[in-house]
């Protein structure tokens, strides 16, 4: 009988996990021909394309990823035109995104000093608890490089990027750091956004008073993820 009970538990525990879903919306930020498409199809479809056509206002993409041992979040994806006629859309978008990964070309030194423009609209439009991330792009073409290690970290130490005294470095051509780079997003988002309850060990929103789980005082009986 102890045993059927145990399995009526979790298979509860389970649909719960399932029926919460944790769904959260990510934007990339960044000049025109940063890379934004090539990260978000590496990332989502894991395809690299020379010949990426770019972006026309607004286009988005949802992947599904594992974290803290077996927790899916579900993220929707924005990316949006870098020209600056499209600029104008991107405050509208903002609101409500859980994080926004702010992308810089190393090969073109102007696409970092457009970040503060970026960071600007972010502060302005989004949620107080909003994550930000600031990503290199194009490490790849080190013989072309035009941005010093030391410049990307003056500015992550400036606009106060998520827990990083640098840029995270990747490339949609190998696939370096593009998994790294939308994990550490979604880590981050958990921790500012969800709490883990001591009572039952599960995770639930920190806006709730109570434990989704086993209804246990949030205020009392809960510890950081």
């Amino acid at each position: 009988m102890n045993l059927i009970l145990l399995n009526l538990i979790e298979g509860y525990e389970n649909f719960l996990r399932a029926f919460i879903m944790l769904k959260y919306k990510i934007v990339l930020a960044g000049a025109k021909n940063v890379g934004k498409s090539s990260l978000i199809a590496r990332f989502c479809d894991n395809v690299f394309n020379e010949e990426m056509m770019d972006t026309i206002g607004v286009a988005f993409k949802r992947k599904k990823m594992i974290v803290d041992e077996n927790r899916e979040l579900d993220l929707t994806i924005w990316d949006f035109g870098g020209e600056e006629k499209y600029r104008f859309l991107f405050p509208s978008y903002v609101n409500g995104a859980a994080a926004a990964l702010i992308l810089f070309d190393t090969t073109r030194k102007e696409t970092l000093e457009d970040v503060e423009n970026w960071v600007n609209i972010v502060d302005e439009n989004a949620d107080e608890n909003i994550v930000k991330i600031l990503i290199a792009t194009k490490i790849d073409l080190k013989e072309e490089r035009q941005i010093s290690i030391e410049d990307a970290k003056e500015l992550c130490k400036k606009y106060g990027c998520y827990e990083s005294d640098a840029p995270i470095g990747t490339s949609s051509k190998t696939g370096e750091n593009v998994e790294k780079a939308f994990r550490k997003a979604a880590e981050a988002i958990m921790n500012a956004r969800l709490q883990r309850c001591s009572n039952c060990g599960e995770i639930f929103a920190k806006k709730l008073k109570i434990c989704n789980y086993c209804g246990a005082d949030a205020e009392i009986k809960t510890v950081q993820i």
